[in-house]
């Protein structure tokens, strides 16, 4: 049997193949499997995208929307391993909802360590592009980058996707 650590990020940028390698190191493992989403369907192409990935997933896959309570989301689930996907969507939710950003990444960080199994979190690296030229998109990719320093931190293995090419960070 495959064994993954308890804790790992995947990241990179859009359509890099972010959740695709981490769903092909999810069903490496025995299942049950669980796929928290977080994405909420404001639009057709966000309809699209979340369609796209539901129809790529088999049934052994058991999937929880947690648009907001995704460390709740994460405690619920008694067995097997679990795919967040993604940190960003969350984080955009959070701070629409006017949450408390940082308190929400530390109790993220606590259900991870207390998961029952591996926890794989899928994420967008924002920080690599020009600096956005307005506050509330300044302050998604700076609380996306503590976020992800957090989480990194934490994280048993960090892998970074570039061009669907998996990149061993950590």
């Amino acid at each position: 049997m495959t064994s993954i650590p308890h804790l790992t990020l995947v990241l990179g940028g859009a359509r890099s193949g972010k959740s695709r390698h981490a769903e092909a190191l999810i069903e490496a493992l025995p299942p049950p499997w669980t796929y928290v989403a977080t994405a909420q369907a404001w639009d057709d192409e966000m309809r699209v995208r979340i369609a796209e990935h539901r129809a790529r997933r088999s049934g052994d896959w058991l999937t929880l929307d947690a648009p907001l309570q995704l460390p709740a989301a994460i405690r619920s689930v008694t067995a097997g391993p679990i795919l967040v996907d993604c940190l960003t969507l969350w984080l955009t939710n959070l701070m629409l909802a006017e949450q408390d950003v940082a308190a929400a990444g530390r109790d993220l960080i606590e259900a991870c360590a207390q998961a029952s199994g591996p926890v794989m979190l899928v994420t967008n690296e924002v920080g690599l592009g020009i600096v956005p030229d307005n506050a509330l998109a300044r302050r998604f990719r700076d609380e996306a980058g503590r976020l992800h320093q957090a989480v990194a931190a934490r994280a048993c293995r960090v892998v970074f996707m570039v061009a669907g090419l998996p990149m061993q960070v950590k």
